[in-house]
């Protein structure tokens, strides 16, 4: 019987395994996933727990709920990949493998930040964990006064809208918690803007003017001053703080690191287009653990999964992979007040404004705050668990379709 090894049951591995399993004769093929942990996170949940309106029940569930009857789970550390042999060595057994596909996902690394760790739970949290959603929660529950600095370490990180995100549902949580005119939201970013694309960044940078939060561009952090609570730049820039909330540098799995199989920090050089991984033989990526220039996000998960089902099942075939996957990413971005932002774009189109997934009709608006864009994003919880990860098609198109948007708005 021939073997396809899954490292990682988040949500790229997950839908992998549910659509690979429909695709595959069981007589023929065993499928194995991989997994240290035995809960799947919900990580687009994390950002509505330090605001009160998610608790931990509601992104955890055990992952065999997800995982076909007749793929096989396994709870296990990966330590190696060995390449060579197509083997994959775990804390607890070896795992031999025809393809592999890694789907292993990211982290944060506050340690890579000189002083950070000083700090780490006192007075400075992240959200992209649940932990550190849960020890925020309760810090911002009894913050009623002072200076709130979201900082981002560098890119690429994991969900590029969530810092917004999270300033945007601060300035919605203090105003109706009343306290909002005694405290201070800044935004710090090494990038020129609020977000990579000019459009979007021009769009979003009015939106964070028009709540009153400060944009600091250009501040490539250095380290965290526990002591004086500053964040310092390499050019020796100061910014203050009374709550630093730090979405730190991210990396790839240590055991990619440790194999040759990722570059220095863990992400797995993939063709853009086809999923597979490059010099490496009968490998593809898939989410977080890729390369490829595009958002590190649950969507982007959700339309790479048909080119790598495909172009898997075309090479055990004999056939040669498509270049199908074009970097479609779709984001709501949550900006309190019921309200909610989409953008929709991928390699080649930046997110522009006009009408989603209905040219012409929506109901979701792009680069536009709207209540209909909200209930998008509060119904995806729903999508996540109910069609995503038991491997179920969405009404959307893998392929981003141009019809719909404006495109002056890029002139």
């Amino acid at each position: 019987m021939r073997k396809i090894v899954i490292l990682g049951s988040g949500a790229g591995g997950t839908i992998l395994a549910n659509n690979l399993r429909k695709e595959l004769d069981d007589s023929e093929w065993q499928i194995t996933v991989i997994d240290r942990d035995e809960q799947h996170h919900f990580q687009a949940g994390y950002l509505f727990i330090p605001f009160g309106i998610y608790t931990k029940n509601d992104v955890l569930k055990p992952k065999k709920e997800f995982i076909p009857q007749d793929v096989e789970f396994v709870v296990d550390n990966v330590v190696n990949i060995d390449k060579d042999q197509r083997r994959v060595v775990g804390e607890n057994n070896t795992y031999d493998y025809d393809w592999l596909v890694i789907a292993t996902g990211c982290r944060i690394a506050p340690e890579e930040i000189d002083g950070m760790m000083d700090g780490w739970g006192k007075d400075v949290f992240d959200f992209y964990t649940l932990e550190g959603s849960i020890a925020l929660r309760k810090k911002l529950k009894y913050f009623n006064s002072g200076k709130i600095v979201l900082n981002i370490a560098e890119i690429p990180f994991k969900c590029p809208i969530a810092p917004l995100e999270f300033v945007f549902m601060a300035d919605w949580f203090f105003t109706a918690t009343g306290v909002r005119d005694k405290v201070d939201i800044e935004f710090v970013t090494p990038l020129d803007n609020v977000f990579t694309k000019p459009v979007a960044a021009k769009a979003l940078a009015e939106f964070a003017a028009i709540k009153n939060i400060k944009v600091t561009p250009h501040f490539d952090i250095a380290q965290v001053n526990t002591n004086e609570k500053t964040i310092e730049s390499h050019k020796g820039d100061k910014v203050g703080y009374d709550l630093l909330v730090a979405i730190p540098p991210n990396m790839g799995d240590q055991a990619l690191i440790d194999s040759g199989v990722g570059d220095p920090v863990g992400f797995v050089p993939t063709d853009n287009h086809t999923m597979k991984a490059e010099d490496a033989d009968r490998i593809f990526v898939i989410g977080d653990a890729t390369n490829v220039p595009t958002s590190k996000a649950g969507s982007v998960v959700h339309y790479m999964s048909y080119t790598l089902v495909e172009n898997l099942v075309r090479e055990i075939d004999g056939q040669k992979a498509l270049p199908t996957f074009d970097g479609h990413a779709t984001c709501f971005l949550a900006s309190g007040f019921e309200k909610a932002i989409l953008l929709d774009f991928n390699y080649n189109v930046e997110p522009l404004p006009g009408k989603f997934p209905f040219p012409g009709m929506g109901p979701f608006s792009l680069l536009q705050e709207s209540l209909s864009n909200h209930w998008g994003k509060m119904m995806f919880q729903w999508v996540y668990w109910n069609l995503m990860m038991k491997g179920l098609d969405l009404p959307l198109e893998p392929q981003m379709n141009i019809a719909g948007k404006i495109r002056k708005a890029a002139a």
